[in-house]
């Protein structure tokens, strides 16, 4: 019986250390290196890069924020396969990193600016850098479910440039005829000074008409474009300047959102503000998204409410039931937005008859 033990427990002995080696191998696949993850802070005249590996931020490193050492940059990326980026949308700085680096092949994702300043509240970061800033972009990316960026056409993102100009441009004018105003109230104001306002309304008159006859040019060149300006110019209070601005804000969202996602991005979702049995404060519009679409919005459904039966029944339903005259201006301009979503994702043309059912 003993001689029979021995094997049988040498045999025990083997399957135990085939076992724990098995164990160990395991250990090691699990705890192999994960994806690198990088974070970038945009600013106009600099580029901060925080790489994280397991867990562990590396030494920030500084670029300039130019031609030259954009492409520094992307190439440094580029040659560290699997790394995921993120930066944040600051304005227009981010805007030719983003192209740079989707174009080299690089997982980009481009996050609001709100929502990383939150994730760093909750990370409970206590100094504002732009290394630390850097570096919560880092574990955004670590952290968050990755949505990768799209990268709009390169006749879309001239659009909007077109179409943020006019903006621009049209807003000084407002302002040059208001000043003209007031200083033709008075007398004391010397007549030079008036011709000089009205000289730099002309020219603004004329710049924005230059610029809007481009665009119109650009929206000819492409059929993707000149369906969509026939489609928004189809409805009562959308003339192309605005079809211009908010083709240029738009076409640029991306693809596959849904209308309410759309109300999102223009930020005209409304935001309640209800706590216990106390507080009940009136919802607000979160304003948290694209302040262009706003714009772009605003003077069609102030023309569409005066011009379209059904859209000025609605207007005068919501008045009707309590609500005041901004707030149910701001209800025609998000039902606008659902209106157009369903235009440009099916290829139909505006059905007045759909915004809202007239009572007998």
């Amino acid at each position: 019986m003993c001689r029979v033990g021995k094997p049988v427990s040498s045999l025990l002995s083997f399957l135990t250390l085939q076992v724990n080696i098995m164990t160990i191998q395991s250990k090691k696949i699990v705890q192999e290196p994960k994806s690198l993850f990088a974070g970038i802070d945009v600013g106009a005249e600099e580029l901060i890069l925080v790489i994280r590996k397991n867990g562990t931020p590396y030494k920030p490193q500084k670029f300039t924020n130019t031609p030259a050492d954009r492409a520094r940059l992307v190439k440094k990326l580029v040659n560290l396969p699997g790394i995921l980026v993120c930066l944040e949308a600051t304005g227009v700085y981010h805007f030719d990193l983003s192209i740079a680096l989707h174009d080299a092949g690089v997982a980009l994702m481009v996050v609001n600016p709100k929502s990383s300043h939150n994730f760093a509240k909750v990370l409970m970061k206590n100094s504002k850098t732009d290394a630390v800033d850097a570096d919560t972009l880092a574990q955004y990316a670590e952290r968050m479910d990755f949505v990768a960026w799209t990268r709009p056409s390169d006749e879309k993102i001239a659009l909007r440039s077109f179409a943020r100009r006019i903006d621009a441009l049209t807003r000084q004018k407002a302002a040059a005829k208001n000043n003209c105003h007031a200083l033709s109230v008075s007398r004391e104001t010397p007549k030079a000074v008036l011709r000089d306002v009205k000289l730099a309304i002309s020219q603004l008159e004329k710049r924005i008409a230059s610029l809007s006859k481009e665009a119109l040019v650009l929206i000819g060149k492409h059929p993707e474009l000149e369906r969509a300006f026939l489609l928004l110019t189809g409805i009562k209070g959308i003339a192309q300047t605005s079809a211009i601005a908010l083709m240029g804000e738009l076409l640029l969202l991306p693809q596959g959102l849904s209308h309410r996602e759309w109300v999102k991005f223009a930020g005209l979702d409304p935001r309640a503000f209800d706590s216990g049995k106390s507080v009940h404060k009136q919802a607000r519009l979160s304003k948290a998204g694209n302040r262009h679409i706003r714009s772009a919005l605003y003077m069609p459904a102030l023309s569409a409410k005066q011009h379209d039966p059904y859209v000025k029944a609605y207007f005068q339903h919501l008045v009707d039931n309590g609500k005041k005259p901004l707030q149910a201006l701001c209800a025609v301009m998000r039902k606008l937005l659902h209106a157009i979503h369903g235009m440009l994702k099916h290829d139909k043309q505006f059905d007045n008859t759909r915004f809202y059912a007239i009572p007998a």
